[in-house]
């Protein structure tokens, strides 16, 4: 039950914080802004099949996540502040294997770099005390992938943070029964999840794989993506469940609220 109805002062300089952190980017990773226009031209020449190719690969990756991350990561450790600098250095060494050998070892790094972005997101959700045996916890960690992103190349879906929340929960009815499904041996329901988010995480997969791609960049140009990819989930999932904790705290609709009112 909501203990107020106003949030604290504290708690509003963390909504605030948590808005900013949501909104303030440009395309997918900031990081990367100098390149942008760059990578922009080379998403719009992409053919129709690659671009088919990285939205399977999206897809693929991110099932492979659910069931190796979600499933696994132990909820009992002691709240701690999240090994975010951990996580970015393994992605910028991956990275920098899959940029020295391009296109090719792209969807080994992919891989390898959503599993340990995921990691990281549920690192940050444990540390602002979410349940990870929760079905519910779950299921906002894979939401995570699919928030932020403000890329030209997404102008067909909503981008507003708490209308891509609505649109991934209310892709199935019950969402965190169908990550239940994934252990029982359904998986239907999941995979209609994890295509939604998949969706909108294919965006930012499209301009990572073309960045990537630039022979100009190569081995250091790959960990610099990497870097950057990561650091915009982590933003993302600090943002995402410090929401979730005041939501907890105040109840979702009076957050809601003030978080449009900022």
């Amino acid at each position: 039950m909501p203990q107020t109805k106003t949030l604290s002062s504290e708690d509003l300089r963390s909504l605030k914080w948590s808005k900013q952190k949501m909104e303030d980017i440009g395309w997918a990773m900031k990081g990367l802004n100098k390149m942008g226009n760059v990578i922009e031209s080379k998403i719009e020449l992409l053919p129709q099949k690659q671009q088919k190719w990285l939205q399977q690969l999206s897809y693929k990756v991110l099932h492979s996540v659910v069931k190796s991350n979600l499933l696994t990561m132990k909820n009992g450790k002691a709240k701690q502040l999240p090994l975010n600098k951990t996580y970015k250095a393994l992605v910028t060494t991956s990275g920098a294997v899959g940029g020295a050998f391009g296109a090719a070892a792209f969807a080994a790094d992919l891989t390898l770099t959503t599993k340990l972005m995921m990691r990281s997101i549920m690192d940050i959700a444990r540390a602002e005390g979410e349940d990870l045996d929760a079905l519910d916890t779950q299921l906002a960690c894979l939401q995570v992938f699919a928030l932020g992103g403000k890329s030209k190349h997404d102008d067909s879906l909503e981008t507003g943070y708490y209308a891509s929340r609505i649109a991934i929960s209310t892709t199935v009815k019950g969402g965190a029964k169908a990550l239940q499904g994934l252990i029982a041996g359904s998986t239907n329901p999941l995979l209609k999840v994890i295509a939604a988010v998949a969706a909108r995480f294919s965006v930012q997969v499209s301009e990572k794989f073309v960045a990537q791609a630039i022979p100009v960049i190569g081995a250091a140009g790959g960990a610099s993506v990497n870097l950057a990819f990561m650091q915009h989930f982590q933003r993302m999932a600090e943002a995402h469940f410090a929401i979730r904790r005041l939501e907890r705290k105040y109840g979702a609709n009076v957050v809601r609220r003030s978080y449009e009112n900022i």
